[in-house]
């Protein structure tokens, strides 16, 4: 493929220096399935704002034949996973096709390119082993997004990684290297060797974003099995260790990208504070700043509702609104057969199904939940939905303990299929947006920006982005903060007695009895929420890290 015509669109002068971003997983579209949350949202929207500002920015993923997975029903209205073949006409073939190694066996990846027009993106390399050149076992390594086993995930790891800096190289090189979570940590043992195996050379083309203080999302795994799968690339486990300095069996990818990153960052400024906490005693590790996730507007928000913001005409604004709300009510209806009132509110909880989360904490006092529910002067609707990792049981029994308990409830409902066409409806049509997580394990929580940007005020614990900008009462609802040195169930009552009481003695008789009140939250949450958490920021300020 010609270098030269990867980029339709004259480069911004300001973005010159050529940039090889790495994501397991990017949000672009609906109508690819690439991604399964946070993650992919983030690198969906630096996509799009790279596009935006015209920045030299190539995205390098992985072309998932299934998807994450296509969330169902059985039978009984319980969650089904089903893993569906996908087929996507607009990619076209690079002609790149590189070799990687893994477990000693040789493996052919294949570039397919997704143009910028197609979706409005900087140029996008999606690799895939599914290919006739592969035996089997090789073409399955890019099936499944985040694959339950061990060894799978391994080498999707090295595709992603040696694979997509070698399809880098036949493009022509960059200048620097972004990985988007550690994913693509075998990328710096092929630079190792690239780079005449200097780790200072390293150190001066890569950057890296940490995106969770959870340990599930810092992964660690084998020495030894990563030795024999050839994570580490050329280079024999002893040289491995030796630039790592991971000396011990397990191998942590975090903290091995940063200690060759020339600079961090996390994904909101009280995530960059955490960050550092969490690293500060471990040898090596490079400057961990914040950047905060953004999402881009363009894709996002509502062009009417913003409009009519902008002009000041509030009727039109309100009617936009109630438009959206009958769309998403239209929508309850055909998944649950459940009809939504209008003109009551509608709170949303939609989010990855992840424990800390806690969907279900508005139900924690399960009387007060029913009595809540159940009047009918200040009528209260709730939505769920999300996509619980397919091997995470408990989520899953999370999700289908909501859906049988709600099944009665004529102003509760559980929705399936949360990707990006059905979150945006839902930010659309909410009234609350619902953010519950245990602080401070949210790094980020992107979700809530587009929610203020189509009109739904945030209802929210103060983590990841909030704290830069709620004010609370004005733009958003914030719930006091819990005492973190306390039990994890009384920071769950302090958390549930306080978001009860919010919802009982602040939002309802304000949405109700005061809406002109209420109405001027929302058009604050939707004025404040622009520019600075549009993605154009961020894809801004990650050109002054990559610059320094």
């Amino acid at each position: 493929m010609d270098a030269n015509k990867l980029h339709p669109y004259p480069i911004n002068p300001k973005y010159s220096k050529r940039v090889a971003y790495f994501s397991m997983e990017y949000a672009i579209d609906q109508a690819l399935k690439t991604y399964s949350g946070g993650l992919g949202f983030l690198a969906g929207s630096h996509m799009h704002s790279a596009y935006d500002l015209k920045q030299n920015v190539i995205g390098i993923g992985i072309l998932w034949k299934f998807g994450y997975y296509d969330q169902v029903r059985n039978a009984d209205n319980s969650m089904g996973v089903l893993f569906q073949e996908k087929i996507y006409s607009f990619l076209e073939d690079s002609g790149i096709m590189v070799p990687v190694y893994i477990n000693k066996h040789q493996v052919y990846v294949k570039a397919l390119y997704l143009p910028p027009h197609v979706f409005g993106t900087a140029p996008l390399f999606f690799l895939t082993t599914d290919i006739p050149e592969n035996d089997y076992l090789a073409q399955t390594i890019t099936y499944k997004l985040y694959d339950a086993d061990t060894a799978a995930r391994i080498a999707q790891n090295i595709v992603l990684g040696i694979g997509g800096a070698k399809v880098i190289e036949a493009l022509g090189g960059a200048e620097i290297y972004h990985m988007n979570e550690a994913h693509a940590l075998p990328l710096i043992f092929h630079l190792y060797n690239q780079l005449g195996q200097s780790s200072d050379a390293i150190r001066q083309k890569l950057v890296f974003t940490t995106h969770t203080p959870e340990k599930a999302g810092n992964e660690e795994h084998d020495i030894f099995l990563l030795d024999k799968m050839g994570f580490f690339g050329s280079l024999s486990l002893d040289e491995a260790r030796a630039i790592t300095g991971e000396n011990g069996q397990m191998f942590n990818h975090s903290l091995v990208a940063l200690r060759f990153a020339k600079v961090a960052n996390g994904v909101s400024q009280l995530h960059g504070r955490v960050s550092r906490e969490m690293w500060k005693n471990y040898v090596g590790v490079c400057e961990i700043k914040a950047i905060t996730n953004s999402q881009n507007s363009t894709y996002w928000s509502d062009k009417a509702m913003n409009e009519a913001l902008a002009d000041g005409d509030d009727d039109r604004l309100k009617h936009r609104k109630k438009h959206l709300k009958k769309r998403l009510i239209q929508l309850i209806a055909d998944q649950t057969g459940k009809m939504f009132d209008k003109d009551a509110i509608i709170i949303v909880w939609a989010r990855r199904f992840a424990e800390y989360k806690r969907a279900d904490l508005i139900k924690r006092d399960i009387t007060r939940f029913n009595k809540l529910i159940s009047q009918t002067d200040k009528k209260v609707q709730i939505v769920w939905a999300g996509k619980p990792y397919p091997s995470d049981y408990n989520a899953i029994s999370l999700f289908n303990h909501l859906v049988q308990s709600s099944k009665h409830l004529p102003n509760c409902a559980v929705l399936t299929g949360y990707e990006l066409g059905l979150s945006s409806l839902l930010k659309k049509g909410a009234d609350v947006w619902l953010n519950t997580p245990r602080r401070p394990r949210e790094a980020s929580g992107t979700s809530g920006m587009s929610a203020a940007m189509n009109g739904a005020v945030n209802l929210t614990i103060s983590d990841g982005w909030i704290p830069e900008f709620a004010r609370h009462g004005e733009n958003a609802f914030v719930l006091p903060i819990a005492d973190t040195r306390q039990p994890i169930d009384q920071q769950d009552n302090f958390d549930n007695q306080n978001l009860m009481d919010m919802l009982e003695n602040d939002i309802l008789p304000l949405y109700y009895d005061k809406p002109d009140q209420w109405f001027e939250i929302v058009k604050n949450s939707m004025r404040d929420v622009m520019p600075y958490f549009d993605s154009a920021r961020m894809a801004d300020e990650y050109y002054e890290l990559y610059n320094q």
